[in-house]
């Protein structure tokens, strides 16, 4: 290593201490909890409660429109089976009901 690759490192290594020194935690301002308006009512609950615990709700709300309830029952099965979403199996069923009344 030559002189001056040895000197950065030794201003380096001296440096380090008043770095240390002078970090501070970082805090950040997370937005508060939001229901979007398509889950605010009553026979949405259970989509609330079952599925934001693994994503948004906007993700929900961006899947295609009027692809029937056999879309749904595909989307929270696969859900389910695939990515191991912790639903029972007639929470499943009515997430699903509640998804295709909604977005048909």
């Amino acid at each position: 290593m030559n002189r001056a690759a040895v000197l950065t490192v030794a201003l380096g290594l001296a440096t380090l201490p008043a770095v240390i020194a002078a970090a501070r935690p970082v805090t950040y301002n997370f937005p508060a909890d939001t229901i979007p308006a398509a889950f605010a009512e009553p026979d949405t609950e259970i989509v609330v409660s079952n599925c934001s615990a693994c994503h948004s709700l906007d993700y929900i709300a961006t899947q295609p429109r009027h692809k029937g309830p056999q879309f749904w029952r595909d989307a929270v099965n696969k859900m389910v089976n695939v990515y191991k979403a912790p639903i029972d199996p007639a929470d499943a069923d009515a997430v699903s009901a509640a998804l295709a009344r909604k977005f048909g």
